[in-house]
């Protein structure tokens, strides 16, 4: 992407999006768009701060006073339904825009814009199937429950995935009934704009949805304090996780919190090691390991732990980074400190063996946000590499003996966010399914496929909460209790 090209999108990039108006910040300050591939400044977004916000909100509780509150769940899933075809009808347009955004090899940013398309369609079918209850009570009484939506919901997202996560937040919060005010994170606004747009074409009433571009330490904070949010989904790091509930809890309003992981693989000796190899090694490099659920560690029993490093090494020893729109295994990293931060934590690891690294291509730009992948072998459990989320292309490889310690290991972090046990016995399957602290285990396989379907969230320091399939839709309504007497 080029700045002419910049020039020529069907959205500006210095707007917010407040009441179906896109309107120029209110304090008149921009910040810059940078490409992670070259380090350039390609254009500019705008500065949203405390205003904006509160115009944003405003906006959104005059939607769900007018237009978009009335409709019913059905109307709302057409607009949703039209909203994922228009998407799907952008995919490349909208892939190569993510690519150069954050960095992101093209076949993922695109595999990113269909996934948010199907999230459209998803929670276009579902708004009209979240249905109360009948209770049965006392006799003379007549009881049910209504699930209604919380009003307005904030959702301040990460720049790492902005359209699945766009897709499975503000999906279904507008599926419920709830009007948005969206704030994506500074270093990837675009496609949050874009999709902005293509609602607004797809007849998503003004209000319904509204963007505030910005600092975090802004018009995030500024939105994550407003009083008239009623709910508040963050996805982000742990510190910024923090100061997002701890802003919530003075107004007493539920937040769903999705803040990493140090997900680990397990390996027993009876795995299929053909079906396991691509899992291991792509669930960690995907978007450079810019990923919350990464599976950073990969545990092996010691029998096969030798052919898996060998396997695993050989792959790594292939891996080619590259500019994002070259679409090779690996782009860069997002910024200039997040690849600081990834080489202080290689640095702490210096003592570690490096089992095998990938390539950064000579055509790479010198300015670009470079990190070749590494592999590190026979890494202690308590070892920050193996406790701490580095957020980079790193995994560590880490052997076991049996699965009682297979299990330690694996529960041996604070985090507890996504988990994945190959073997082919059933027996071990089910019982580390219940073993494992994780919001996800997936057995034989890692991801699923992106399950837009599956409920996704943490435990421990990765949050709490739920999005992703109809729980995202009970997470974001609330329930009304309704006791009716009639003798």
């Amino acid at each position: 992407m080029t700045n002419d090209l910049l020039r020529d999108l069907w959205f500006p990039t210095d707007r917010c999006v407040i009441a179906g108006h896109w309107t120029p910040p209110r304090g008149g300050e921009t910040l810059p768009i940078e490409d992670p591939s070259t380090g350039a400044e390609i254009g500019r977004i705008a500065r949203g701060q405390a205003a904006d916000i509160d115009a944003a909100v405003i906006a959104a509780q005059d939607a769900r006073r007018g237009a978009w509150g009335r409709a019913t769940a059905a109307e709302r899933g057409r607009v949703l339904a039209r909203i994922g075809q228009f998407v799907r009808g952008r995919a490349d347009e909208l892939a190569g825009i993510e690519a150069t955004d954050v960095g992101k090899p093209l076949a993922q940013a695109r595999a990113d814009a269909l996934a948010l398309a199907r999230y459209m369609e998803f929670y276009a079918g579902a708004a009209d199937k979240v249905m109360g209850q009948t209770i049965p009570y006392l006799e003379g009484y007549t009881v049910y429950t209504l699930r209604e939506p919380h009003g307005v919901t904030a959702h301040i997202i990460p720049w790492n995935y902005p359209m699945q996560i766009i897709g499975r937040s503000v999906g279904a919060a507008l599926a419920m009934g709830n009007a948005v005010v969206l704030k994506p994170a500074e270093e990837a606004c675009l496609t949050a704009l874009a999709f902005a747009r293509l609602a607004e074409e797809a007849g998503l009433p003004p209000g319904a949805l509204n963007v505030v571009p910005g600092l975090g330490e802004e018009a995030g904070a500024a939105l994550a304090g407003h009083p008239g949010v009623n709910h508040i989904s963050f996805t982000g790091s742990l510190n910024v996780g923090r100061l997002v509930q701890a802003a919530a809890a003075r107004n007493v309003v539920p937040v769903t919190l999705e803040l990493g992981g140090k997900s680990p693989q397990l390996v027993f000796a009876d795995a299929d090691l053909d079906a396991a190899l691509p899992f291991l090694v792509n669930a960690g490099i995907q978007n450079a390991g810019q990923t919350c659920s990464a599976a950073s560690r990969i545990l092996v029993q010691r029998p096969v732990y030798d052919a898996v490093l060998a396997r695993m090494a050989e792959r790594y020893r292939a891996l080619k980074v590259g500019p994002a729109l070259d679409n090779l295994d690996l782009g860069p990293l997002i910024s200039a400190r997040q690849k600081q931060i990834v080489q202080g934590f290689l640095a702490e690891g210096a003592d570690l063996e490096t089992a095998a690294e990938g390539t950064i291509l000579g055509t790479a730009p010198a300015g670009g946000h470079y990190v070749a992948p590494r592999l590190l072998a026979n890494v202690p459990p308590a070892h920050r590499l193996a406790q701490d989320e580095i957020f980079g292309p790193v995994q560590a490889l880490i052997p076991f003996e049996d699965e009682d310690e297979a299990t330690a290991i694996a529960n041996g972090t604070a985090y507890g966010l996504v988990a994945a046990i190959w073997s082919r016995d059933g027996a071990r399957q089910m019982r580390l399914a219940r073993a494992l602290r994780a919001g996800q285990v997936f057995v034989n396989n890692y991801g699923a496929g992106g399950g837009v379907e599956l409920p996704f969230g943490g435990t421990g320091l990765s949050g709490h909460g739920r999005e992703k399939g109809f729980e995202a839709l009970y997470g974001f309504s609330t329930v009304k209790t309704v006791a009716a007497r009639h003798g």
